[in-house]
């Protein structure tokens, strides 16, 4: 419910942000007449570049410009009037710092991730969020927690790739709105207590002399059947 009210506020926006009232055109008629008096020092402040990479929102009189986003490339602004905002288009990787996680089998253990995601609206990014990619890296630690939580210690360590998918499929939901895509997950280490590592060393050990002991007892059986059946061949 709270996606569609947000959705339905930025489709709002754009169909309104044409709209300034005879104040705004008056501005604007103002500011194109100073570019034309000041020209051509008023390019300067007029016409604005964006890399590749880029994208740039326009603010006209604290509203978005209609036709979303420009760029990459040359664009104008009305001087006084305008301002705008560069969005990077790029994907961004950063680092969900280890976080102390109770299992659902009560081991605490701490996991740490790398999240891989980027802008697909750029508008959506600056109007629906303050930050769009602080926002999605303190929400990508929040799902950690929430999603591991509900598994044991064995899952953790063994069904990394179902962890990851619906880790994504989460963030994806949630980051939406913001005009953010999550594009990768990935679970980076999973640190167990070093009491719970030296015992389970000890139980692998354990595990691996019992084998040996069962190797050996069956080996010397087998010689020793081996060893009688010789015997009873050779008597006469």
């Amino acid at each position: 419910m709270e996606m569609q009210e947000r959705s339905s506020r930025v489709d709002y926006t754009q169909e309104r942000d044409g709209d300034l009232g005879c104040c705004g055109y008056i501005l604007m008629f103002l500011s194109g007449c100073l570019v034309v008096l000041l020209f051509p020092f008023s390019l300067y402040g007029s016409i604005k570049v964006v890399q590749e990479y880029e994208k740039a929102v326009i603010f006209r009189l604290g509203r978005v410009v209609s036709g979303g986003a420009k760029g990459p490339g040359l664009f104008c602004l009305y001087p006084c009037i305008d301002e705008f905002k560069k969005v990077d288009m790029r994907t961004l990787s950063f680092d969900v710092p280890p976080q102390e996680i109770l299992s659902k089998d009560s081991v605490t253990v701490a996991v740490d991730a790398v999240i891989y995601c980027y802008v697909f609206d750029a508008v959506m990014s600056v109007c629906n969020v303050q930050d769009a990619f602080e926002s999605t890296k303190l929400l990508a630690a929040t799902t950690l927690r929430n999603v591991l939580g509900t598994k044991n210690m064995a899952e953790m360590l063994s069904d990394r790739d179902s962890i990851t998918r619906h880790m994504k499929q989460l963030l994806d939901t949630s980051t939406k709105p913001w005009g953010v895509t999550v594009d990768r997950v990935e679970i980076k280490d999973v640190r167990l207590p070093h009491q719970l590592q030296r015992a389970m060393a000890a139980e692998a050990e354990a595990s691996r002399q019992a084998r040996a002991k069962v190797f050996i007892y069956m080996s010397f059986h087998i010689n020793r059947t081996k060893q009688y059946m010789v015997n009873f061949l050779r008597k006469p």
